[in-house]
């Protein structure tokens, strides 16, 4: 989620996007997905997980 859409959320939306986000970030898939990739610290850590989700829904609807 960009800066903007997370801004447009509730205060809910946005509690349970930034626990998702924390969650994920601290899995071991993610950690390997960007170890594969060597992932730039300098990339949101949103974008990030944004990038991870799509490329795991597209292999899964694959």
């Amino acid at each position: 989620m960009t800066n903007s859409t997370i801004a447009s959320l509730n205060e809910r939306d946005q509690e349970i996007w930034f626990s998702l986000r924390q969650a994920i970030s601290k899995s071991s898939g993610f950690q390997s997905w960007q170890q594969e990739r060597d992932i730039s610290s300098d990339i949101e850590l949103d974008q990030q997980v944004r990038s991870y989700l799509k490329e795991t829904l597209e292999t899964l609807a694959y």
